[in-house]
């Protein structure tokens, strides 16, 4: 049963792009009134959401299973043929988005950990939805090459209005100075059709990775299109400090680890650079890291004010941010929910504009923001 909760959410403003945030921001006059609604618990690491045409949420849990939360609150066992992934530290099933045409051909598609020889990979399967499982279960793309260890997977999904599938990597973790190589998938955004082919005005096609859109990225957790310019955004992990917002361009090199804005965990310097002829500059960076997880452009009625401005979870400070966006620019930054303590894994606008989270935890839950009567 669905438990609801009304809250003032104070709103703490923070700095603008460039800028150091404090790990604890001051809370200013800017109160929203919304109300919390947890309309599930008891997922396992819930990592990825998408709403169906009919108003049901389908959702990933980390530990191996694609559950569907339906419009009465009840919460589905898991689906049937879901393919074996593994499910260590970081790697698990991941993100879930439709097909462009799903409402004509019910087809889905997920980013998960196969497990295989020698390894795991980011490996997107595309599948046919049913109410109690999937059918036609093909894999349409795999990172190469496998590598053993459970980190920095990436694998956030977005189809663009092209109907290009974009899917986002890490560089998993010990392998960083791979994110240059443009002939691996190590740290990359790859695009590919919705049959798992290369288009041919990719940037680099006579590589040995050709489904290579951009790269120098860490390990990119966030990804959505921009409502009115149809642009792809992207948001990544940093080390300690650096944290990403990047507006994703074909061929663009975003510099990872040749400069970065963080250091090592250890306290060493990575790299003494943040600039570099040829690199991208983040739209937009955190230091300190707010570990961020799940993005979208807030559009919808419910919070018209909104309109334009972008969402994303916080993991380490475990709140909803929202970012000003003021003539395409980053401005005040604005929390919620940081005081219930939790994890925000990735976040979702509903039709009706409502505002739906994950948090991850082992009782994870699906929360959904109102606008209070």
């Amino acid at each position: 049963m669905a438990r609801t909760f009304r809250h003032l959410l104070l709103v703490a403003s923070t700095a603008l792009a460039g800028t150091s945030l404090p790990a604890h921001s001051h809370q200013d006059s800017d109160h929203v009134h919304l109300e919390s609604t947890t309309l599930a618990e008891g997922l396992v690491h819930p990592w990825g959401m998408a709403f169906l045409p009919s108003g049901d949420l389908v959702v990933t849990e980390r530990a191996g299973g694609i559950r569907v939360l339906k419009k009465d609150a009840t919460l589905t066992p898991r689906l049937s043929n879901v393919p074996e992934v593994a499910a260590v530290n970081q790697g698990g099933m991941l993100d879930i988005t439709l097909d462009p045409d799903f409402e004509d051909n019910n087809t889905l598609y997920f980013c998960f950990s196969q497990p295989g020889e020698g390894g795991s990979s980011s490996s997107v399967a595309r599948a046919t939805y049913a109410d109690n499982g999937l059918s036609d279960v093909s894999v349409i793309f795999s990172a190469a090459p496998l590598i053993d260890n459970g980190f920095h997977f990436g694998c956030r999904l977005t189809f663009d209005n092209e109907g290009k599938l974009f899917v986002t990597l890490g560089d998993r973790y010990k392998y960083m100075d791979e994110a240059q190589n443009t002939n691996n998938h190590f740290g990359t955004i790859v695009r590919i059709n919705s049959d798992g082919t290369v288009p041919t005005d990719n940037p680099f096609t006579e590589g040995d990775a050709p489904e290579v859109f951009s790269y120098g990225h860490r390990n990119v957790q966030g990804v959505t299109v921009h409502p009115q310019t149809g642009k792809v955004w992207a948001m990544e992990h940093g080390p300690k400090g650096g944290d990403e917002v990047n507006l994703i361009n074909k061929g663009a090199n975003y510099g990872w680890p040749v400069i970065t804005y963080g250091i090592d965990y250890s306290g060493e310097v990575i790299s003494d650079k943040t600039h570099k002829e040829g690199m991208a500059q983040p739209w937009l960076y955190w230091d300190p890291s707010i570990a961020p997880s799940g993005m979208a452009f807030y559009t919808g009625d419910m919070f018209p004010e909104w309109e334009g401005d972008l969402l994303v979870g916080s993991l380490k400070f475990t709140h909803l941010r929202r970012v000003e966006v003021n003539n395409g620019q980053p401005a005040d930054q604005h929390e919620y929910l940081r005081d219930n303590g939790e994890r925000i894994r990735d976040v979702e606008i509903a039709p009706d504009g409502a505002i739906y989270l994950l948090t991850d935890a082992p009782n994870g839950k699906v929360i959904k923001l109102t606008r209070a009567k």
